[in-house]
């Protein structure tokens, strides 16, 4: 039966028959057609966010979390700019976002009509592809192409930029089961005589090392990943991204490793004779100087996206394809080969890094008065059991998080990691706790960071959304801070905060439930209080030792091997 409908009728049936069960969003205009139509229909949701980056932050939390595309409906003009910082950081992090941006009528377009921008332009370099709708007809197909971009090979926000004549015009309605582009066909198989190369170089290593990214969680792959690991025997660490592709209290991971990765991590990296990355990109924060990166390892390189394969770093076995597809192949490999593999206390290269390791890179003052915020995190460990969505906004706080707080399953850290976008914590963690309505969600944040989207407080309140906000309170832009003391001889210019909220009636005045703590023995007790308000969002202001800086650190320009593992000890490599 041939069926007629608006544009406006057209987007939301195939977000329906995509699958799609929210939309994250903000009203105006150009859209209100569309706005009209999810109003008349209650299988798909939508959420009203206070402002359009937090939308954008929203989906991304419910793509990090789920593994599906995040959905988002903003307008022209105005809306679609403050979604750009979103759509960066989607693109930076590689997360599959569909987001429709209304714009002017067809006719209008150039004319600077009101709220027009440019989208497809302003756009452009911060997603994986945009499409201006020009005719309806071409409407319901277009999205169709949207959701398979997004989605699939190296995933990534998509634009549909959607004028308000289109969502009016009338045409017949067909969404397609499948799409074929010529133009874009991601290689998901790699290469079965190049696996078979990496195979033997591994299974020869004497000082092997597995270094994941979010690549391995992106592509479902952490099970083929865990396997991979304990039938080999060898150290595997994680990017920041990448926490949670394997467990984080296995005794064969070694800690993050990167700017504010673990000393038996990084001096690993340096050390090793063969390295194998898989879904990760060699960027600046871990590798440190290039030309002192790995400098006796023979690399293998498993990613999806041609485009990252010796980029950064030149590699010896470069394989394209699925990780998952790809591990599952390399483990049939080892495993039918007869690979043995030496006992942890009988192999030389895990007593070289068991020595490392015994350094404890990560201790901290744990008699202080003054409330460590490394202490906060493993208080929230606790109180969580280790099992709890926990996003993070960046600075200080995002280090702490990632490295007191061991992930064991994948799509459980929520952060924002090539982009460090401000904001980015508490929307993130609305779109998780929307995903995930029954699961324990916290956000730890920090002062400066929280501002910036402090306005979805509201949208928390409206949606019933019972976070658990982590607030490290130092008074500074901390990691500017940290790095103004070290780098710029203690001018804190501009780091400090000299007009912050009390957030405690901040967080009551937009409903919700404040706490302030300001003493370590109270840590644990108000923790627990908190986290036993299961229905309400609770806000914790903890009060932290402003002094307190992250380490281990590679400054810029030095190499793996070159850290600072406290203001005392420096350069122990």
């Amino acid at each position: 039966m041939t069926i007629h409908m608006t544009g406006a009728m057209m987007v939301v049936q195939a977000l329906k028959d995509q699958g799609v069960d929210t939309v994250f969003g903000y009203p105006g205009g150009a859209v209100l057609p569309i706005y009209d139509e999810i109003f008349q229909q209650n299988e798909i949701r939508h959420i009203l966010v206070r402002h359009e980056q937090g939308a954008v932050h929203a989906a991304e939390g419910y793509a990090r979390s789920t593994g599906r595309p995040g959905v988002v409906l903003v307008t022209s003009g105005p809306g679609a700019t403050n979604a750009v910082t979103g759509l960066t950081d989607a693109l930076m992090d590689s997360i599959p976002l569909v987001v429709f941006t209304g714009q002017v009528s067809t006719a209008l377009i150039g004319n600077d009509a009101f709220q027009e921008v440019d989208c497809i332009g302003i756009t452009r370099p911060c997603v994986k592809h945009n499409f201006l709708v020009e005719s309806v007809d071409d409407l319901a197909s277009t999205i169709k192409k949207a959701f398979f971009i997004a989605s699939s090979g190296r995933p990534g926000p998509v634009v549909v930029d959607i004028p308000k004549d289109v969502t009016a015009d009338s045409a017949e309605y067909f969404y397609p089961e499948t799409v074929s582009m010529r133009s874009y066909r991601p290689n998901l198989k790699g290469h079965s005589g190049q696996i078979k190369r990496a195979s033997e170089l591994i299974m020869s290593a004497k000082r092997p090392m597995i270094y994941t990214g979010g690549g391995v969680i992106l592509g479902n792959a952490s099970e083929e990943l865990r396997d991979l690991v304990k039938m080999l025997g060898y150290p595997v660490t994680n990017t920041l991204m990448g926490l949670g592709a394997y467990p984080g209290t296995d005794e064969q991971f070694v800690g993050m490793l990167g700017m504010h990765g673990t000393y038996e991590a990084n001096m690993a990296m340096h050390g090793c004779d063969v390295l194998v990355a898989i879904g990760a990109r060699f960027d600046d924060r871990v590798t440190g100087d290039l030309e002192k990166f790995c400098p006796e390892a023979k690399i293998v390189h498993i990613d999806v996206d041609p485009s990252s394969i010796s980029k950064n770093v030149s590699v010896d076995i470069p394989i394209v394809g699925c990780v998952s597809t790809v591990l599952k192949e390399l483990n049939e490999l080892i495993l039918s080969s007869g690979f043995t593999k030496t006992p942890l206390e009988e192999d030389s290269w895990w007593q070289q890094i068991n020595e490392w390791r015994a350094l404890e890179c990560l201790k901290y003052d744990r008699d202080s008065e003054l409330i460590k915020p490394q202490s906060v995190i493993e208080s929230l460990y606790r109180v969580t059991e280790g099992d709890a969505y926990i996003t993070s906004d960046v600075g200080q706080h995002q280090m702490w998080a990632a490295q007191f707080y061991p992930f064991d399953k994948p799509r459980r850290w929520i952060n924002s990691g090539g982009l460090g976008t401000m904001g980015f914590g508490l929307p993130s963690a609305m779109g998780v706790q929307v995903a995930f309505p029954d699961s324990t969600v916290a956000c730890v944040t920090g002062e400066a960071s929280f501002v910036m989207c402090v306005q979805e407080l509201s949208t928390c309140l409206q949606y019933g959304l019972p976070i658990k906000v982590i607030n490290l309170n130092n008074r500074y832009m901390g990691m500017v801070r940290q790095w103004q003391e070290f780098f710029y001889d203690r001018r804190y210019s501009h780091s400090y905060m000299d007009a912050l909220p009390d957030f405690v009636r901040l967080a009551e005045s937009f409903g919700h439930v404040g706490f302030r703590v300001e003493k370590t023995k109270d840590v644990d007790d108000v923790m627990s209080e908190a986290f036993s308000l299961k229905e309400r969002l609770v806000f914790i202001d903890f009060i932290t030792d402003q002094s307190e800086n992250v380490y281990p650190m590679i400054a810029a320009g030095k190499g793996q091997h070159e850290m600072h593992l406290s203001p005392t000890d420096r350069e122990l490599a």
